[in-house]
């Protein structure tokens, strides 16, 4: 595994209110989420870079205001079409 050193200021961590351990797992999770929403990792992968099972990652996207669905327009409407 790589390791990834970020040093993180004190007083940014006191402006968060976060421990370094929180601000870690919530760094992680923005990273992951946003390589997902770019559709470098999938869904699993980026729910494995932050520590969490795949459905939990999913169900928690929204709070950063990524979706959970990734389809571009020709898919969408494939499973438009699937639909009716």
């Amino acid at each position: 595994m790589a390791n990834l050193h970020i040093e993180i200021p004190e007083d940014i961590l006191i402006a968060t209110s976060q421990s370094s351990e929180e601000f870690l797992n919530e760094a992680k999770f923005f990273l992951a989420a946003k390589l997902f929403d770019l559709g470098r990792l999938s869904s699993g992968k980026a729910a494995q870079l932050c520590g969490m099972n795949r459905v939990d990652f999913l169900l928690r996207l929204h709070t950063v205001g990524v979706s959970a669905i990734q389809l571009d327009e020709a898919e969408m409407e494939e499973e438009l079409r699937n639909v009716q």
